[in-house]
């Protein structure tokens, strides 16, 4: 028997009652259902996911799912189509080198989260997808919106601007560019500036990178459907959300192509969203028309958090986890990890994780303890990223052109996947510069992070092995900076 579409529906809003809106929107949101012949397929964003939602969450879905049908509904878990390469690259070969037992226990003190609800395909033979209204040139779009954006004198006046923007109030700072260095949450506000246009406007939404941009371009042009990628850019587009400009340069043709999208939009009354890490006229390789064209609005600098707001963030995403810190751990937190909130999170994940997999409550001993791991990741500078690669190459006994093969090897897999997020932690460099020396887009470079970062808390021999190539880095950093 097959599970009716308005089923989901009911299920979510039963959730809704139990689980707090910020786990709901982290955990069951991002969720894809489809009703089958064999009851209800839910596709999660990766396997990482798809583990978390089967033990904490299944119970609570299935028993929703159950009492909104009336019945037993079989739910089957799998992984987003679009997630499934870099998911078997970043999950499946990293533990076969860390081979440790699983001992991965629920977060202490987390309640649960809450999302809006999202309905079944009309048909259960089509691919759950986004609604019509959104063109995501993305895959899996996240649900952030403006109420999560932690606001400080560095950013308020961004939000107000994207929330402005996204709102349809201020149509004349069209096209809004947002500027901010990697980490300060551009990327952020321009995701809740497209959700909050489709779901309060009904906006149609594209949303795309530099590179998508570009890649999808590049594809039009090769089958010969030019006509479709501009009908889908500028006609059928009330808002274009771009990130990453920066990703333009030198790329002389898609930048005619976007002067042109742009020219079009504003003539059409349509919105535009930019994000970049420079402004358009420090843009290297540039042309001055579509510089001038970006600029051609309204800019909004993301400055650095100062303390203040730095302590905000990290209490924010204490408390949308469920986590309780101890008095002074934020201030003892805040002052020992002077690098971007990136770091912050980084310690805030050491400490959780400690806490869970050691069934104890967080303390300042425990604080004390995440710190002495995790600094040592984000106290060096003045590498580049070119060393760092051949250091690890050389630890692992192999080359930094074998690093940027297209070999997925466990031997080669490996390092490049714990050299890209060394680059993350030593450097300033930007993913996409990171994922030029693989060979690879910045969205592979987050992926093998987020995976290094998961895998360094739950398995020794890797662990390890990461705390003998930062102790290496360390030597290298020093010896450079008694040379100066």
């Amino acid at each position: 028997m097959t599970c009716p579409p308005q089923v989901w529906d009911g299920a979510v809003r039963r959730l809704a009652r139990e689980l707090s809106p910020q786990f709901l929107s982290a955990w069951i949101h991002p969720l894809r259902p489809e009703a089958s012949d064999e009851g209800l397929r839910i596709s999660c964003p990766g396997a990482f996911h798809r583990e978390r939602i089967r033990k904490q969450f299944l119970h609570r879905i299935e028993a929703a799912v159950a009492a909104e049908a009336g019945r037993v509904v079989a739910i089957a878990l799998d992984v987003h189509e679009s997630a499934r390469e870099d998911e078997a690259e970043a999950d499946v070969e990293l533990r076969a080198v860390a081979v440790a037992p699983d001992h991965r226990v629920p977060m202490q003190g987390a309640r649960a989260p809450e999302p809006r609800p999202r309905t079944l395909p009309a048909r259960a033979s089509e691919t759950p997808s986004r609604p019509a209204s959104v063109h995501v040139a993305r895959a899996d779009l996240p649900q952030q919106s403006f109420e999560s954006f932690v606001v400080g004198d560095a950013n308020s006046l961004a939000r107000e601007a994207c929330l402005a923007l996204a709102r349809g109030r201020q149509i004349a700072m069209s096209p809004l560019y947002l500027v901010a260095g990697s980490g300060l949450g551009k990327s952020h506000l321009a995701l809740a500036a497209a959700n909050e246009a489709r779901r309060e406007l009904g906006a149609r939404v594209v949303y795309a990178t530099g590179e998508q941009f570009t890649n999808e371009l590049l594809g039009a042009i090769r089958a010969d459907r030019t006509a479709e990628f501009k009908r889908r850019y500028r006609r059928e587009c009330d808002l274009l959300v771009l990130e990453d400009v920066q990703f333009l340069r030198g790329k002389k043709q898609t930048q005619l192509e976007l002067l042109h999208t742009l020219e079009h939009l504003a003539q059409r009354g349509a919105r535009v969203l930019l994000t970049g890490e420079r402004m358009p006229k420090d843009i290297p390789d540039v042309d001055p028309r579509l510089a001038s064209r970006m600029a051609s609005g309204f800019c909004a600098e993301i400055d650095p958090p100062d303390r203040k707001l730095r302590a905000a963030i990290l209490r924010a995403k204490a408390a949308a986890g469920g986590v309780r810190l101890p008095e002074g751990s934020i201030d003892r937190l805040v002052d020992a990890v002077p690098g971007s909130v990136r770091d912050l999170e980084a310690v805030l994940i050491q400490l959780v994780a400690s806490a869970s997999l050691m069934k104890r409550t967080i303390d300042m001993d425990l604080v004390e303890s995440a710190l002495r791991k995790v600094l040592p990741r984000v106290a060096a500078t003045g590498l580049e990223p070119e060393r760092i690669v051949d250091t690890v190459a050389s630890a692992f006994q192999t080359s930094a052109a074998a690093l940027a093969s297209r070999t997925r090897r466990r031997e080669v897999l490996v390092p490049r996947q714990i050299a890209m997020y060394l680059c993350t932690r030593y450097t300033h460099a930007s993913l996409a510069h990171i994922g030029k020396l693989f060979g690879r887009n910045h969205t592979a470079v987050a992926n093998a992070v987020r995976t290094v970062e998961r895998e360094l808390l739950e398995r020794a021999p890797l662990r390890y092995k990461v705390e003998a190539l930062v102790a290496r880095l360390d030597a290298v950093a020093g010896k450079q900076a008694s040379r100066r």
